[in-house]
This record gives structure tokens, sequence and C-alpha cells, in this order.
């Protein structure tokens, strides 16, 4: 559990995430700490930072630059055993300890939908906005292992995916 000096870590640049978690954050009580990288070398430093500041928690926002880089991302946060969510399923899959967000494939046929619906004559501007409806709870149980944390079972139940 987070305590009341605890700090969130974003990074990325997600520019509406900083103020939106640190305006929860503070209703919590929780300081909130913004890194933002975007190669792996920042990534690196990002970690480093972490570790010298002993952040108690990472939060990695949905950013393509971390997707491709979420092995490196989940090894350095199981080496510096903090606890991250990451917004992607891709990251559990990759060592990551939890993820929630939308389903990529969800979102992938929705695209594909709307492909097919454009194809076949309808302007893009007539489509409705559909916003992602399906989100789901994964939680890598050999990343929690790793890094000495213990998931509440009540957690578990409420998941979508656990990896063993």
């Amino acid at each position: 559990m987070i305590g009341r000096r605890a700090f969130i870590t974003l990074l990325g640049g997600a520019a509406a995430w900083p103020k939106e978690i640190q305006e929860a954050a503070a209703v919590l009580r929780i300081d909130t700490h913004v890194l933002d990288a975007g190669s792996r070398r920042e990534i690196d430093a990002a970690f480093a930072t972490i570790a010298r500041e002993r952040l108690e928690a990472l939060v990695v926002s949905n950013d393509v630059v971390f997707t491709t880089r979420r092995m490196q991302i989940a090894l350095l946060a199981t080496r510096y055993a903090v606890p991250a969510i990451y917004s992607v399923r891709e990251y559990a899959e990759a060592g990551g300890l939890i993820t929630y967000g939308n389903n990529l494939l969800d979102i992938g046929r929705q695209v594909g939908a709307y492909t097919g619906r454009i194809l076949k004559g309808a302007k893009p501007g007539t489509l409705p906005v559909i916003q992602p409806t399906k989100f789901e709870l994964v939680i890598n149980l050999t990343a929690a292992s790793a890094i000495g944390l213990n998931v509440p079972p009540d957690l578990l139940t409420l998941a979508d995916e656990v990896i063993e």
C-alpha cells in the first residue's frame, strides 16, 4: 500500500496525465514526481532517479515510445523493485507487474470495422466517434514475486488475466 509520503512517477509526454494525477494525488496526500524520458538512455536515467529518490511506485503513461521499450522498462522496474502500472497488457506479457487499460486487439477490430465502412462508401465525417469499451486488468505474479510484493486475493479475483 502506498503511504502518505509516496511518489507516483510518470514517464512520458502524456500532457494531460500530470495535472490529473497530481490533483488526485493531492486529495490522497501522495506526493508526485514527474519524469520525462524518450530514449533508452533517458529511461535508464529516469530509473536511476527513481532509485536515488526512493520513489515507491511508478505509473508509465500510454506512449508508443514506451510500448516499444516495454521490455526495458519492465526489466528496470523489476531490477529496482518498483511496483509499476502500465496501460496495456503487452507490458505484463513483457514482465511488468500490472496493467489496466484498453484492449489493443479490440481497438484494432474497431479500426478494421471503420475501414471496412469507409471502403464501402461511408464518409469518415459521418461515422460516430467510438470510445473504448473493453478495459482489462492483467496481473503478473512472477513480477510481483520478483519484487517481493504480495498481491491481495481480492485484486486477483478482479483480474481479467493472471500471469503466473
